[in-house]
């Protein structure tokens, strides 16, 4: 399992870190600028536009990794590969449940234009931060036993090619 982290605009980089370590799980944090990350974190600086770190997450991302992202159009598009996403508050994005945040982020965007918005989201909190911690924690757990029941059948996948940015 991989994990990818989105990491423009990430509230929750530190609880990423901690969790990857616990678990020795391969981390790629993904940004358009570079960021200090800890010793053994794998750091991808994506150059260009707005969407290119989520290009190239969704080119990479397979089922039995994880993408942390609150980016809904990224979350539809690894979701819709059949790989496990999570929020920065901790909530899951499934099939339908990215179906409903790409219909309500378009409804937005429509009574935007009319000069109709509204508040935006609330505030991030402490305890948005933890249910995320808690909900990262148990992903990763998941991931790890399902993956050590394929090793067990002998469904083992070849390790993958070296990632570059680019």
């Amino acid at each position: 399992m991989r994990i990818y982290l989105d990491a423009d605009a990430c509230p929750v980089k530190e609880q990423v870190y901690k969790v990857a370590a616990r678990y020795g799980a391969d981390l790629a944090v993904v940004a358009n600028a570079p960021l200090r990350v800890p010793a053994g974190v794998r750091l991808v600086v994506v150059p260009g536009g707005i969407d290119v770190a989520d290009d190239w997450i969704a080119e990479r991302a397979a089922p039995g990794d994880l993408v942390l992202t609150a980016d809904i159009p990224l979350a539809a598009r690894v979701v819709g590969n059949g790989v496990r996403c999570l929020d920065f508050r901790g909530g899951e994005f499934t099939p339908s449940r990215v179906g409903d945040a790409l219909a309500g982020r378009d409804l937005n965007a429509y009574l935007r234009t009319l000069g109709l918005s509204g508040s935006g989201p609330a505030a991030f909190s402490p305890k948005d931060r933890s249910r995320f911690a808690s909900a990262l924690d148990s992903a990763v757990q998941q991931a790890r036993a399902a993956e050590a029941r394929r090793a067990a059948a002998g469904n083992v996948a070849p390790p993958r090619e070296s990632e570059t940015a680019g």
